[in-house]
Order: C-alpha cells, then structure tokens, then sequence
C-alpha cells in the first residue's frame, strides 16, 4: 500500500523519522505557505481523512486508558480532561472515555447567547485563533486534581505549555497530564517540558501513540512554493481541477433526507459546556437506539443507491458504504453515532468538516485527494468564511450521514452552494441528522438531566437555546499566547447580586487639561495616567505581548517622532486627501441622522482611531444642521471588551439608543466583533439595555460593518501619526495596578509634544471642504439608504488566506489596510509590507516608515487592500526580518 506522504517526500525529500507505526499514523500535503511547505496529516483522527469510527475511537479511549493506569483510579477520578476545538474536540472526548471517571471540556470558537464570558484569549498559532472555555460548572477548572490536557500533535509545545502557565497561576495544581496522538518535538524542544514543569512547580507528564520527528531539507520552502505554484498552474485553485470529482448532473441529484434522532433530553452534544460520567450514562444507553433509527434512513430505496455506485454512476472509486461526516467543533457526537452504526454491521467511515485550507493533489501517495469547498454554515463569530471538506467527492461513498447541531442547520447549510449541495453532488444518497445545540441551564450541575428541555422530534433552529438566568453563567476564558484577562474567581461569580460600586462616576476629562481639543469638542471618559511610566522599547513590547508575558494594553510603545521628510508627506497627504475625508465623513454623519430621524445621536468614539472622525461627525452636523451632537470617547481592548464603567456612565446621562459608536476605519473587523461581544455581556450582566453595537466608520475596506463613509481603503492622514494628530492621547491602558474596578480605562496626555501638534489642523483642513463636496454627500447618501450594505465580512477572510500563505498562523498578526499598516510600522516590530500593485498614491509614507525601520515592501497583485502589514511571528529580539536581516531598532 502506498504511504500517503510519497508524493511530497518524493519531490521535496520530507523524511518522517521515527517507528513503523508513524507512516501508518501520518500522512503529508502541501499548503500555499512561505513559512512552511509541508503539512502533517493524521490518519486517525477522523478531521481530514475518512477512516474507520472504531480506529478513530479506539485511539483516544486506548490513550485514556494509559492515563488511568499513570494516575491510579483515585487522582483519575479527581482529574479533569480540557481537549482543543477544533481538531481535538473528539479526541478528548474519546480520552475522557477512556479514563472512564473523569468530566471532560473542550475550548470552543463559538460563543454562545447567554453565557457570560469573563474575559478573553488567542491561539497565536492557530488560523483560526479566537479560543473560549464555557463550563456550566464554575468549579470545573477550579479544582486541585490533575489536569489532562489533548491536542492531536504535539510538535513545539507552545499552546499547551501556555495554556498550562495560564490555568496554573489561577488554580494551581501538582499535575498535569499532556496527551497527543503524535509527539512531533524536535531535539531543541526534548528538555522544555521537564523544564516547565520545574518552573511551574508541578509534575508534568506526556502521553502519546507515537513519536518521531519531520527531517526537512535545505531549500525546502523555496521548492514547496514552486511545487504548489506549478500544480496550481495547471489546476487551478488549490483542490479544484484534477483534485475534485465532476458534480452530478441535476437530474441525478437527490434531495438530502432529514431523520429525526430521538436525542436524550438534557444530553449535550459535546463538551463545549462540560459533560460528565453521568452524561456518558446516558449517551451509550441511548446510541443502540440512535443507530437503528439512522440505519433505517440509509436502508430506504437501496436499490436506486446500489444503481447509482454501478459502473458510470456516481460511486467512483467502488462502493465503500457510509460516510458519517461531522461538523468542525461537533466531531464526538457524530463519531459515537459512527461507531453504533458500525456495530450493527453497516461499512461505515467517519470525517469531518473543517475551517483549515490544504492543497489538494488526486495521487494515491498524497494525503488530501479532494476538496469540497463551501460557507460557513453557523453564523460563527469570526464572520463568515470558506470551509472544507476533504478526500468526500471521489470517495466511492454509497451514503453521507451529515451530522449538525441546530444552532449550525441554517439557510446557508440547505443554500445551492452549500454543503448538502455539495455532497448530494457527489454522493448518491445524503442524509441530515441534527441534534440539538446544548444551553447552561440557571443550576450548574453535574447531573444528565439539567439541561433545556428538547422534545424527541428534532426541530431544526437558527440560534442556540437561551436559558434566562438572573445571574450569570460562568465561563472561564484565557489566554493562550496573549495573557490577557485577569479573571474573577469562581466564587465571585456564583453571587446572584452583582458586585457593590461606587454609586459616582466621575466626569469626562475635557481639553486643554486633558487633550488639545477644544473642551466642547469631545469628553474623554477615561482617567488620567500622565505621571505614570508606562513606555517600553517597541521590542520588549512585542516579544512579551507574543510570549504571553502582557498584553498589549498594559504597556505603551514609545511616541514615534516624526522626520522633517515624514512630516511633509504627512501635509502633503492632508492637501491631497482632505475633500475626500470631507465627503466620507458627511457621508457618514448623514447616514448615522437619516437612520435615526427624530432623534439627536450621542456620538461614542473608540479612543483614539475614532475620535477625530467623532470630532468632524460632530462639526459636519452642526455646519449642516445646527445639531450640537454630544461626543465623547471610550477604550475598547481587543480580548477585554469596552470599558463597562464608560457604558454605565453613558446609560446614567443618555439613553443608550441614541448612542452611535465611531471609528475611523475597518481592518479586518476584531473591534467590531469585540464590541458587540462586550455589549452583550454588559447588558446581561447590568440589566440595560439599548446600546446598538454597529460601528460607523469612515472607510470600511473590510465590509464588517453597516454604516461607513467609503469602502475604498484609502490614506486617512489621522493614521499617518500617533498622538499628534489625536488631540496629544495616548493609547488606552488597562492594567489592573493602575485600573481598578469602579474606574475608567488610562491613557497619557502628552503635554510635552504640543510643538509637533497638529490635532487640530488635520481637523480644520477637513472641515473647510466640508461646502465643496455637499454635493456628492448628497449623493452618496441616497444611494447607500438604497443600497444592501449587509457586511460580507471579506476583509476577515482575506486575512485568514494571508496568515495561513505566510506561514502565521495568528490573525491578530496580519494588519490589514493603509491605517492598520502604519500603525504595523509605527508601534509593533513589523516583518513585512504587502502592497497592492497600482496604490502608490496611498502608500508613500507607508514605504518611507518601511524604508526606516529596514521592513521590504512585496509588491502583490489582487490584494483586497492597499496594503497589508505583517507582525513578525513569534518574535524574539534575536529575530530576523523577512529578508533575512536583523528587525531595526525603532
């Protein structure tokens, strides 16, 4: 039989080093990827390739069982199993079975509507990196037993050792436990985990089926980019062309058959809320049942099925019964029903969708044969996007049994080019089973039977179950590579009244004591940190921020200071630009007074991007309309919300639907997904409500939100500076040394730059075109009303294709758009500048920054933006930039 990784070795020279069961365990692809050519591809896993439920089973309850047997029934029955979303929800799951004793959780990228989140965490690896833990139980994590943590690979560690530092300094423990199918490490990483655990103070230990490493030869990125060029040369888009089966012809396509599973009532799908021993009770004593009621759907016109897998039909490569296919993060539910229906005698294969883009080659030795490519089918948080199903088309499969939650069974799921249209395409008989998306009840329990009641008829839904609660439903959620929340102990949350406050908020800062805008022009709601040392060199800044040692918003970078030559292109910027800043911010502004008539809106700008776009939003009503909007300016903290006191405040003075949230620009829309986040959870948590979490924007290149300027990605010279065109404020701060419960977010007034200010003569260039474009305002205005601005959230995918081409793996380190990029360049240690070719107008400071700072700018065509900044990956102060060099010492 042929090894699935020949065809890469063969033309690239990847050895795999290790035992003979490794070439049986692993098999390898190719990705578009600068950072590296190669992938790894398990065969057991039941993610990207089909494999048998009981193999796919068997190897996480074989790995459980080793774990008892280290721990001894007594810590086993103390311990608690947290397994990876998404590749290794199952696989946790099946450890957690093996271990037989212990309650199992797995991280999530879905949160869910009701559960409080108590802060926020990323996965700097991953493409997909928001990760959240949601048990129903407080205690969960909070207990002293071992900790058993699953992933599919273990190669460097980093996530898991993170997440372990994390959990740790909140509920320290004396061991952990780290299983992996595959332990990939290579000789540098052998010593870190008997290292970490001295440093930590606690045993840690490593289970895993196999181990090895991947040799990798000299020239090898520079070989796998030209292999992968050439076969998409010839085929087109990665898995389209030879790698993909042709699709039936519409008369062969049958509609996919819906069974209704009599799913237990309070039994959850999975393990994003927790499930417990008393939960695996009722789930073996209900899957005989489950699969007998899946076999008769699949039994139903076997005859048409038999003709259709006969020479010239669909079945490809030979009949080869059942697939059952999972969805992402729902892989254990869909597995079990799996490996019931293989005992009751049917051939049966298990798989699942998948977020994560392969390179697909049809060769016997390649592990990805096929790609099935399809929307996001459950309105996931981080926007919609392209998914995959691999080695499906051209499977010979005589069925699919695809198996959602009701939360993922949507219109996008059942639309012509969704998922069941792909498969009925190519699959003669499809078939939908959907279980029901599990909620927290109000009690945490351990119990089976707390969950909402779901009758036996499985009723199709398009949005979680939401249990009201009067207090809130905890969640624990850290931070893998970005520490960023210090989170409440359990028992705080447990109260059912919310923590005591001070009943007196105090009064926005107003200029010129705080800020050079003229005090009518915006209150800043937020204290004042002036006298507190809070820079750091841009390189220390980034190497804790990557390492997990901070977060971005404990520290400040230190105040560019602009050159002559940069200022004058910033001024020359400003002539160039200003009638068009002038057109999109009356654009704006009369979109936000159209939308709202009979109303005067209180613009909220988040500070400091936003707050000169409130400051002109506000003169273009008062030049228009003699409207004297209030302004004010609030801090929203990527993976810790906005400032809850700033919204109390708001609530107390305004009614919260006048409020209008203002930024400057889009990149790839995190704030706005943060901030509507944020405004949920204040709300459920404060009981007010009417907050609108839309942002108005100038320009929105990445389409996230409803109400903007212009989508064009366009230079708004506010960006081109940092505090000096920003009323002299610095970036928020939040620390909890400095930030206290009942106080707003920090930020600096630079009194000491007011020589170099130009804050207000950005805004009164802007505004003296104001009369000039009115009527193109006028213009505009009526189209956009008549418009679908439903946000398509393309700058979010754009950015996810470009963190994987290059090789890394954190969205939060692909800085999309011409403000983003300068701010790449101006605070972060920059790696390099993608430029769209043609945009040079945009873009002459953006090189000149690169020029200083020793970052190579790559000229790329089709680029969704103007330009693109990159963060260096994982970047230590021994770091080299893209071309090889040293990073230059801002």
């Amino acid at each position: 039989m042929v090894w699935t990784g020949t065809w890469v070795a063969e033309r690239l020279g990847v050895e795999l080093i290790g035992g003979e069961e490794l070439p049986a365990l692993l098999g390898l692809a190719l990705r578009r990827n600068p950072k590296r050519a190669h992938l790894l591809v398990s065969s057991v896993l039941g993610k990207h390739v089909p494999q048998r439920p009981s193999v796919v089973y068997g190897s996480g309850l074989g790995l459980g069982v080793r774990v008892r047997e280290l721990l001894g029934d007594e810590e086993a029955a103390r311990s608690v199993v947290l397994g990876y979303a998404e590749t290794a929800t199952a696989l946790g799951h099946a450890v957690a079975d093996g271990l037989g004793l212990a309650p199992y959780l797995h991280s999530t990228r879905r949160p869910v509507a009701g559960v409080a989140r108590a802060g926020g965490f990323e996965e700097s690896h991953s493409h997909a990196t928001s990760h959240l833990l949601l048990p129903e139980d407080p205690k969960l994590l909070a207990g002293g037993g071992p900790l058993v943590l699953v992933d599919d690979e273990f190669s460097t560690g980093n996530t898991v050792l993170n997440t372990i530092r994390d959990l740790h300094a909140r509920y320290p423990r004396e061991r952990y436990v780290v299983v992996a199918l595959v332990d990939m490490r290579s000789t540098a990483d052998l010593g870190r985990l008997d290292a970490f655990a001295e440093e930590i103070g606690a045993r840690v230990d490593l289970i895993s089926a196999a181990a090895g490493t991947v040799r990798l030869p000299e020239g090898i990125l520079e070989k796998g980019q030209a292999l992968v060029a050439e076969h998409e040369k010839a085929y087109g888009a990665p898995g389209v062309g030879a790698a993909t089966v042709g699709a039936a012809t519409v008369a062969e396509t049958r509609e996919p058959v819906r069974v209704t599973l009599d799913w237990p009532e309070g039994l959850p799908d999975g393990g994003r809320h927790g499930f417990t021993p008393e939960h695996r009770e009722l789930l073996e004593a209900a899957l005989p049942d489950l699969a007998t009621g899946l076999g008769k759907a699949l039994e139903t016109d076997r005859e048409a099925s038999a003709a259709l897998r006969a020479p010239g039909g669909r079945g490809g490569r030979g009949g080869r019964g059942v697939l059952v296919l999972g969805f992402e993060e729902l892989m254990y539910a869909p597995l079990r029903l799996a490996t019931a229906l293989e005992e009751t005698g049917h051939d049966v294969h298990y798989s699942t969708t998948t977020r994560s883009p392969v390179l697909a080659v049809d060769d016997p030795g390649y592990a990805i044969r096929t790609r099935l490519v399809f929307p996001a089918h459950d309105d996931p948080a981080d926007g919609p996007g392209e998914r995959y199903a691999y080695n499906v088309a051209g499977g010979g499969f005589d069925a699919v049994v695809l198996v959602v939650d009701s939360a993922a069974d949507t219109p996008e799921l059942h639309a012509p080019d969704g998922l069941l249209a792909q498969l009925a395409a190519h699959v003669p008989r499809v078939v939908l089973a959907v279980v029901p998306s599990y909620a927290p009840s109000v009690a945490p329990s351990y119990g089976p039977t707390v969950a909402p009641s779901y009758g036996p008829t499985v009723v199709p839904s398009y949005a979680p179950s939401v249990v009201p609660s009067n207090k809130p439903t905890v969640s624990e959620v850290f931070e893998v590579f970005d520490v960023s929340e210090d989170a409440e102990a359990p028992e705080a949350l447990e109260a059912p009244e919310a923590p005591e406050r001070s009943s007196m908020l105090p009064e926005p800062l107003r200029g010129p004591a705080f800020s050079s805008y003229a005090p009518e022009e915006v209150g800043w709601l937020l204290q004042d940190l002036s006298g507190v040392e809070l820079e750091a060199p841009t390189e220390e800044r980034e190497e804790a921020i990557q390492s997990g040692g901070a977060h971005y918003a404990e520290s400040l970078p230190v105040e560019y200071q602009p050159s002559a030559r940069y200022q004058d292109l910033f001024h020359s910027a400003l002539e160039g630009s200003a009638a068009r800043i002038a057109r999109a911010v009356g654009t704006v502004t009369e979109t936000v007074l159209a939308e709202r008539p009979g109303r005067s809106p209180v613009l909220v700008s988040l500070a400091r991007a936003g707050t000169p776009v409130g400051v002109l939003m506000r003169r273009w009503a008062k030049a228009r309309h003699g409207l004297d909007l209030p302004h004010y300016a609030v801090s929203i903290v990527r993976g810790r919300g906005i400032d809850a006191n700033a919204l109390r405040w708001l609530a107390a003075h305004h009614d919260p639907a006048d409020v209008v949230f203002v930024d400057g620009w889009t990149g790839k829309g995190a704030i706005t997904r943060e901030l509507a986040e944020a405004v949920k959870k204040f709300e459920a948590a404060e009981g007010i409500a009417g907050f609108d979490p839309e942002i108005a924007v100038l320009a929105d290149p990445g389409s996230c939100v409803r109400t903007y300027g212009t989508r064009e990605d366009f230079l708004i010279p506010s960006a081109c500076l940092n505090s000096t065109v920003s009323g002299l404020i610095s970036r928020t701060v939040l620390r909890s040394d400095l930030v206290g419960p009942n106080d707003f977010h920090g930020a600096k007034f630079y009194r000491e730059l007011a020589g170099s200010d130009v804050s207000v003569a950005f805004l009164d260039a802007v505004a003296a075109r104001f009369d000039e474009v009115t009527e193109g305002v006028d213009l505009d205005v009526k189209e956009l009303l008549a418009a679908d601005r439903t946000p398509t959230w393309e700058g979010w995918a754009a950015v996810e294709r470009i963190s994987e081409e290059y090789g890394i793996h954190d969205v939060n380190l692909v800085k999309p758009g011409v403000g983003e990029t300068t701010r790449v360049l101006l605070r972060r240690v920059p790696w390099k500048i993608l430029a769209k070719r043609g945009a040079d107008a945009d873009l002459a400071h953006v090189r000149l920054l690169a020029e200083q700072r020793g970052v190579p700018v790559e000229e790329v065509d089709e680029l969704p933006y103007s330009c693109v900044g990159l963060i260096h990956p994982q970047y230590t102060r021994g770091a080299t930039g893209a071309d090889g060099k040293a990073v230059v010492s801002q």
